[in-house]
């Protein structure tokens, strides 16, 4: 008994260490780029404080003489980031099942679904907007299409990384039921993570 105790012990020091050792690596990692950026400059960030007053001072009061003429660009925005936060949660939700190992049905199919998924978030929305500009004109459909891609991107992230941390007995229940995969899917994987998914799909139309 004494010995098993000792094991574990000697055991959970190793981890301990371990993770001591992992932690202070990273914060070395983060130290220094923060010190290669000059996040740690207090002089720089101290010159700046006056160019910064200067500025809000400069914007003040605020001027709504042409608030009329902000309508429109607002409800365009609006429109835009409501089309495209759609798009992207419709993707978003086959993406996701395709991108997590418990539901795909292939560890290639994972592998593809993961690389669309880093894919479009690796290109930001300035770049495919500018794209879809040219391709289908001014106006607010490329910016829909462009809000949308990248969107898909990160959406489909969370929301793969949301199943594959559901709970395994729902999904062993409905099996045993004689449900097929796509039943599992709709009453084993989605009640659980609709919570999630209407989370990330509130935060991206925010962001």
């Amino acid at each position: 008994m004494r010995q098993a105790y000792s094991d574990i012990l000697v055991e959970q020091q190793r981890q301990w260490r371990k993770t001591l050792a992992l932690s202070a690596g990273i914060l070395a990692v983060i130290c220094g780029f923060s010190i290669y950026t000059g996040l740690f400059d207090p002089q720089r960030l101290y010159e700046g404080i006056p160019s910064i007053v200067s500025l809000m001072a400069e914007g003040m009061p605020p001027d709504f003489s042409a608030a009329k003429t902000w309508l429109k660009p607002l409800f365009d925005t609006l429109a835009m980031s409501i089309a495209g936060t759609a798009i992207a949660v419709f993707f978003s939700v086959p993406l996701g099942l395709l991108a997590a190992r418990n539901t795909t049905p292939h560890p290639v199919v994972y592998q593809m679904a993961r690389a669309i998924l880093n894919g479009l978030r690796s290109v930001p929305e300035l770049i495919l907007g500018i794209l879809f500009v040219a391709a289908v004109g001014f106006g607010a459909l490329p910016g829909v299409l462009a809000l949308g891609l990248h969107s898909i991107g990160m959406v489909g992230k969370f929301i793969s990384e949301a199943i594959e941390h559901v709970a395994e007995e729902p999904l062993e229940a409905t099996r045993s039921a004689g449900a097929t995969a796509l039943q599992v899917v709709t009453h084993g994987v989605l009640p659980q993570v609709l919570p999630q998914i209407a989370d990330v799909t509130i935060y991206r139309w925010e962001y």
